[in-house]
């Protein structure tokens, strides 16, 4: 992994590679997750510090991709921000009490994404430490 891994767990491939470009610029490398239970496995194996999650996921939704996060011991304080095209009222309140930290509609805005990320990443994020 490289110095600033950030999991993006989203089904889409133009916006995953939107996502990869916008971070990259700022030096993040973006892992990427097509569904929710690779990026599960994905977080499991790798612990990046800090994942961003579509909710409309074609096998288990974002929603129970951080249900399941929170679950576990071992990922629970793993930074988990939403990032979706549910821009509804009511939308945001929903994904935090559900266990996000934080949330981005679509069309994402490259600032406001690196701002989210800057905001969210750890500070010192040692390798496969827990928090």
């Amino acid at each position: 992994m490289g110095d600033r891994p950030v999991l993006y767990i989203e089904d889409n491939f133009h916006n995953r590679r939107l996502v990869r470009k916008i971070l990259a610029s700022r030096g993040f490398e973006v892992l990427e997750a097509e569904d929710g239970l690779s990026g599960l496995a994905m977080l499991r194996a790798l612990r990046p510090p800090l994942v961003l999650l579509d909710i409309g996921l074609p096998d288990i939704d974002g929603l129970e991709v951080v249900a399941r996060i929170r679950a576990d011991a071992e990922l629970r304080a793993t930074p988990v921000i939403a990032i979706t095209a549910s821009a509804m009222r009511g939308d945001r309140e929903r994904f935090l009490e559900r266990g996000c930290d934080d949330y981005l509609s679509k069309p994402l805005q490259a600032l406001e994404l690196i701002a989210l990320v800057e905001r969210h990443y750890p500070v010192d994020p040692a390798p496969g430490a827990e928090a």
